[in-house]
């Protein structure tokens, strides 16, 4: 991804000693040079402590019995969380694991959630445990800037306004908190000349870790009764703006960031009239695809939202007025719109309560995108994930620390 460089590899490297002879009694005569070596090996054993010693050193030696390359191959095959605790082993697993060709090629799950809390912008670990997986503070953005806020979060990457004052002028950046490199948007100018404001709740990031050097921007522009007419496609690979006319229709009022999808190169933006408004990265293809359980037109039903999990789309709705059920469908099929129910569950029973009152607001704000596991919150103290396939829940926090998130997976390649 051509961003700009904001920070350095850390860690250290560190060599072990190897350097052991034997030593043992020598039977010499008269005339044999005193450093001659021994005959036959040495028969005298180690004494305990020296063996103790050996045998510590040689394990502090990352795959002392593999050769480089082999080692290489199998550790650019695991998890980045399970490579920072081997860093804790020694210093040669340290250097070992900070390896930079490493690290890019170590595979990428779900590791946690962007969340903004009473000290700003957080991040919590999917695992609960440990230091946070990236510094939520992005110091590499606050050298150059004062403020700094985070609107969107797709996979990997991190959509921020960004003001270098307490002024009303600001930036927007799409920034990779692992590798620290960022890239700065620049502004829309119209073909008349003038400059468009863009609106922060409706600026759409899209990034596909199969192709981790580029990045696309959706900025809809609306137009007569706030509809819009046309969209700008930012582009990395080019470095512009593109205009294209919208060919959603009438009626495409988009609820906004985050409640946007990036899969198969095409960005999904739900409406407030119960549909997923689509385009792709070129603007030639634009659909419009109605989801399920919802009766269009009606603004007191609880509006749908959307996420990617194992290569599909994914929409789910919490029905308030039947027992607090939560509907999980899967998009089967883009053209002719047909969904499949994947899973409906009592929400009331996951939170292990019989009442909702009318002041209590369950949601559901995030899909594994690897695997049938959801994270709820019941936005005063509880958040929880929930195993669609055991059905087994899993309590994550207690407390007001951590009520939701943007998912976050880490990606180290450029």
């Amino acid at each position: 991804m051509p961003m700009q460089q904001g920070g350095g590899d850390d860690g250290c490297k560190g060599q072990g000693n190897q350097d052991q002879r034997a030593t043992g009694n020598r039977a010499r005569d008269s005339g044999a040079p005193s450093d001659s070596p021994p005959p036959f090996p040495s028969t005298e054993s180690p004494s305990s402590e020296n063996k103790q010693k050996l045998e510590h050193e040689d394990e502090q030696q990352p795959g002392a019995s593999l050769p480089e390359d082999a080692l290489v191959e199998i550790l650019s095959r695991v998890p980045y969380r399970s490579l920072r605790r081997f860093k804790c082993v020694s210093k040669p697993w340290l250097a070992l694991c900070s390896a930079t060709d490493i690290r890019r090629r170590s595979p990428q799950t779900l590791s946690g959630f962007f969340h903004f809390g009473v000290d700003g912008l957080m991040f919590h670990n999917l695992s609960g445990r440990g230091p946070p997986m990236v510094d939520p503070s992005l110091p590499f953005l606050r050298r150059s800037y004062k403020r700094v806020t985070v609107e969107q979060c797709c996979s990997s990457l991190l959509l921020c306004q960004c003001g270098k004052s307490c002024s009303e002028e600001y930036d927007y950046v799409v920034c990779n908190p692992a590798t620290e490199r960022w890239h700065l948007l620049p502004p829309i100018v119209l073909p008349d000349g003038q400059p468009h404001i863009l609106d922060p709740s409706n600026i759409f990031l899209g990034f596909d870790m199969a192709t981790p050097s580029s990045f696309l921007v959706f900025a809809p522009m609306s137009s007569y009764c706030d509809e819009f007419a046309e969209v700008a496609i930012y582009s990395s690979d080019t470095r512009r703006w593109t205009f294209m006319q919208s060919n959603w229709g009438g009626k495409t009022f988009l609820v906004g960031n985050p409640e946007c999808v990036f899969l198969n190169g095409i960005m999904h933006m739900t409406t407030h009239h119960s549909s997923v408004a689509t385009v792709d990265a070129e603007g030639k293809v634009w659909r419009k695809i109605e989801i399920p359980g919802i009766m269009p037109n009606r603004y007191d039903n609880a509006m749908a939202s959307i996420g990617q999990s194992q290569g599909r789309l994914h929409a789910w709705r919490i029905d308030y007025h039947h027992d607090c059920k939560l509907h999980v469908w899967v998009l089967m099929d883009y053209y002719s719109g047909k969904w499949a129910l994947k899973h409906t569950v009592n929400v009331l029973e996951l939170f292990r309560t019989h009442c909702r009152k009318d002041v209590e607001s369950y949601t559901m704000f995030a899909i594994h995108p690897e695997c049938d596991l959801i994270f709820l919150t019941d936005g005063e103290e509880m958040t929880m994930s929930y195993d669609m396939d055991n059905q087994k829940v899993h309590v994550i926090c207690t407390s007001e620390e951590f009520l939701g998130g943007l998912p976050y997976t880490p990606c180290f390649a450029e």
